[in-house]
């Protein structure tokens, strides 16, 4: 499980084009899907804080609060731009922050509010994707006429392969990388 810096000092790139998509519209904007306890998925619209030392959410006491403290597993996912069909994927799971001069430090620094019942969650990166779709009159390098140009990164550390045995992820070299391809 790679921290946002690993992945960052990784695929620079890369990491800059999700935060632009993430930060579009000044602080994060995103959609985080969670593991409920019957094992369905949840979805829910949060602000995540990305740094030079992390991926970071406060989260207030909420169904997500403690689908994250009992199953880490999560999904965050770009808003739309106004522009165009951009979109950022980023995956892997959330561990509470426990050093007390981090949290004191993040909190102040993005003026999380000291009366709310919040904990800071630190998100690890096992996968990371950036789709870049036609712009009206660009076309996206790597994309195949009217389809997107797809980026993934995947840590090598994160389980290769499921339950069943399979590959948790198609295609997985076991290694780091950044692969660019045209969408079907």
């Amino acid at each position: 499980m790679a921290s946002w810096s690993e992945f960052a000092a990784d695929e620079p790139r890369l990491a800059d084009a999700i935060r632009l998509l993430m930060q579009q519209y000044g602080p994060g904007f995103g959609y985080l899907a969670t593991v409920r306890a019957d094992g369905g998925p949840r979805v829910h619209p949060v602000s995540p804080v990305i740094t030079d030392e992390g991926l970071f959410c406060f989260v207030i006491d909420s169904p997500k609060r403690r689908d994250l403290e009992r199953d880490g597993r999560y999904a965050l996912h770009s808003f739309p731009p106004e522009e165009s069909d951009d979109e950022a994927y980023v995956a892997g799971h959330a561990r509470p922050v426990t050093d007390h001069a981090r949290v004191a430090r993040l909190a102040e620094n993005f003026r999380a509010e000291p009366r709310a019942d919040w904990r800071l969650f630190e998100f690890t990166v096992d996968v990371a994707m950036l789709a870049r779709r036609d712009h009206v009159g660009v076309e996206a390098p790597g994309a195949r006429q009217g389809g997107p140009a797809v980026q993934v990164w995947l840590d090598p550390r994160a389980s290769d392969t499921s339950a069943a045995g399979q590959p948790a992820v198609p295609g997985r070299t076991g290694r780091r990388r950044a692969a660019h391809r045209a969408a079907a």
